[in-house]
């Protein structure tokens, strides 16, 4: 039975899971934010509508000659005049004490006296029998014609339960909204998701139709920001079919260059009256086939462009290549000049640029007389760089009736020169397995030949 684990889940569910939960934390504290916003309204209306009652008392009422406060018939509020209804008024004075109705047998917290203009509001405050109340007091001084000024103190008060229920159907109605766009959210969240992961999931058919052998490549339709990872694929797919379609001609080039060398030697075997040396014939097709295994091992050993291969640095290897050949034609005093470009940079495996480079550069020591000129540049690439070689010397350069054929096995440009022929078309093979170019010309610089390799930037 396979386990289940938080990395096998797929991208639509880790973004819904993620989505869901940023959803419920932003929700919650929306709803939260809300419902204090809502709560301290709601004790802001509370306080306006107990201030607004204590001025319709004050509206109403008076103050004898005596000192006595004379406070209209008829409430503010006909809650007032009810018993234990939920809203009490008070006055509080030197010679003034009132209670409404309501808070008849009642202990409510009515006895500070506040000074001249001085308002305020508590709550809730608990009491022992009228429950949580919401107070609003206000002082005051009314003066009296031909009398001493009287102190008063005006409260109102309201219990809980009012803005209590206020609160709790808010709550309510915010729970049901806050869920209904939550499940509208999630569920454009999924609309939008399953329509943007639509090219994701196309990649994976379209990947699953290469293997099935329905396709050979990705198409070039998709989303700007999954093109570069399709081309890369591409690339790679490229890549390995030419790598497999290079060892099968390198194995199939192998056998058939062995087979002349071979049926000959079997044929004077068979055959010994047909005059002639064995000895001599055989040693001849053994130095062939000898030249003809080495070069096929060094295609063999050339891996190919590859879409993944890490930069490798080219000054240093050209300084060390170029140090061994010095030594190996040190009697015929060569110099070699660089013209580098330190940005540049081979996406490939050393061996192939060694392979290249040697092969180019032994060349140009074989046929110099004495200078030659190695140049790299760098050719810059979206996604990645190129480069460019180029190998010139003051020899007698390449001539033109043998530039066609120059590139082919076995072909020298100049027979009384050392070699077996096989430099110039290894360069051209690696190259082609980098989508290269090889350009031979005369050098200005120094006269002799020039050999130009291109290896182009990815774009």
């Amino acid at each position: 039975m396979r386990r289940f684990s938080i990395d096998s889940l797929s991208l639509t569910a880790r973004v819904v899971i993620s989505a869901s939960l940023a959803l419920v934390v932003f929700l919650g504290l929306t709803g939260y934010a809300l419902e204090r916003a809502f709560y301290d309204s709601a004790v802001r209306g509370l306080q306006d509508r107990l201030r607004s009652s204590i001025h319709s008392y004050l509206a109403g009422s008076d103050v004898s000659i005596a000192g006595q406060l004379l406070l209209p018939d008829v409430a503010p509020d006909p809650r007032l005049d009810v018993p234990h209804s939920g809203v009490y008024a008070g006055v509080v004075g030197a010679a003034n004490s009132w209670r409404s109705p309501s808070a008849i047998g009642l202990e409510l917290p009515f006895e500070d006296e506040l000074p001249r203009s001085e308002e305020r509001f508590i709550g809730p405050i608990a009491t022992p029998d009228a429950g949580n109340l919401y107070i609003e007091s206000l002082g005051l001084l009314w003066e009296v014609p031909k009398g001493d000024p009287v102190a008063l103190t005006f409260y109102m008060a309201e219990d809980d339960t009012h803005l209590r229920n206020q609160v709790e159907v808010f709550r309510r109605t915010l729970l049901v909204w806050l869920t209904i766009a939550a499940v509208f959210v999630l569920a454009v969240l999924g609309t939008t998701l399953r329509w943007s992961l639509t090219p994701l999931r196309r990649v994976g058919r379209d990947v699953a139709a290469i293997e099935r052998g329905d396709r050979t490549q990705l198409p070039d339709d998709y989303p700007r920001e999954l093109r570069t990872l399709t081309h890369s694929i591409n690339d790679f797919l490229h890549s390995e079919r030419a790598q497999r379609t290079h060892n099968r001609h390198r194995m199939g080039d192998l056998a058939h260059s062995l087979k002349t060398p071979l049926a000959v030697i079997r044929n004077e075997l068979e055959n010994p009256g047909h005059g002639g040396s064995l000895e001599k014939l055989v040693s001849e097709q053994v130095r062939r086939m000898d030249g003809i295994v080495a070069y096929q091992l060094s295609r063999a050993r050339a891996s190919g462009h590859s879409t993944f291969s890490a930069p490798v640095d080219v000054v240093p290897l050209a300084e060390e290549l170029v140090g061994s050949l010095e030594k190996v034609h040190a009697s015929r005093s060569i110099l070699c000049e660089f013209d580098l470009d330190p940005q540049a940079r081979f996406f490939g495996d050393p061996g192939d640029l060694l392979e290249v480079l040697g092969n180019l550069l032994d060349n140009a020591f074989k046929w110099g007389r004495g200078r030659v000129l190695l140049s790299t540049r760098r050719v810059p690439g979206r996604r990645r760089d190129g480069i460019e070689f180029q190998v010139e010397d003051d020899g007698p350069g390449i001539d033109d009736t043998v530039l066609n054929t120059v590139l082919q096995r076995g072909v020298r440009g100049d027979e009384r020169v050392e070699g077996h022929g096989l430099g110039l078309a290894i360069v051209d093979n690696v190259l082609r397995d980098y989508r290269g170019e090889l350009r031979i010309s005369r050098s200005a610089a120094l006269g002799g030949a020039c050999v130009l390799l291109c290896l182009p930037p990815l774009n």
